[in-house]
């Protein structure tokens, strides 16, 4: 029987983005199956969670990136624009925040069409590889190379955005009770991973399962 893991994703965190070709893979050679659960980032779930990490925490992140990016093969760089309107300044986030609401919307609505993965793939990749993504028909390109249309995932997020934002303030909720707060986390039979450093860990405990 394929092994069912849900995983906790979203648009904003490098983290995320780096371990998607690692999570394809597995789902490629394992008889598992990943649960795509797009959640907020936490810049807007838990804006005060930025507040104790001090003044040396995003000149680690940036170089701990960049960093995992070589070691993995891939490429990152700072996405342009921003799925979040943050002033980085002051750490202080906008209002009104459209970039965020669109992709997490787009990925729920992607996700439900069963090309999830493919989805959160190809739309990171251009969102992390400092592509203007909202410019010209980069994202429809990159979710045309998902096997999706822009155009027909719009028509579906447009007059059902309350449902999925339900749904998505659900999946922050079904994190939570996980036992974790952070993305990505892959939850297999109710044990968190946190983070693409624990895919590896995840694997063990398939191994010990004897799930192949």
């Amino acid at each position: 029987m394929t092994a069912s893991i849900d995983l906790y994703w979203s648009f904003r965190s490098p983290y995320s983005f780096l371990a998607t070709k690692r999570i394809r893979e597995i789902e490629a050679e394992r008889d598992v199956k990943f649960n795509l659960k797009i959640v907020m980032p936490l810049a807007i779930r838990d804006p005060k969670f930025f507040d104790s990490r001090g003044p040396s925490w995003l000149g680690y992140v940036m170089r701990d990136i960049f960093r995992l990016a070589q070691m993995s093969g891939q490429t990152i760089a700072p996405p342009n624009p921003d799925p979040i309107i943050q002033d980085m300044a002051t750490a202080s986030i906008a209002a009104e925040q459209p970039y965020i609401w669109r992709l997490s919307r787009l990925g729920v609505a992607a996700s439900d069409s069963g090309k999830g993965l493919a989805f959160i793939d190809e739309v990171s990749k251009v969102i992390w590889g400092g592509q203007p993504w909202t410019e010209g028909t980069i994202l429809a390109d990159a979710v045309d190379r998902a096997g999706l249309s822009l155009l027909e995932l719009e028509k579906t997020i447009t007059p059902n955005a309350d449902a999925l934002d339900t749904r998505i303030a659900q999946h922050d909720t079904e994190l939570r009770a996980a036992g974790h707060w952070g993305v990505p986390t892959s939850v297999y039979k109710g044990e968190p991973f946190f983070g693409q450093d624990r895919l590896e860990v995840l694997l063990w405990r398939l191994d010990q399962e004897n799930v192949g």
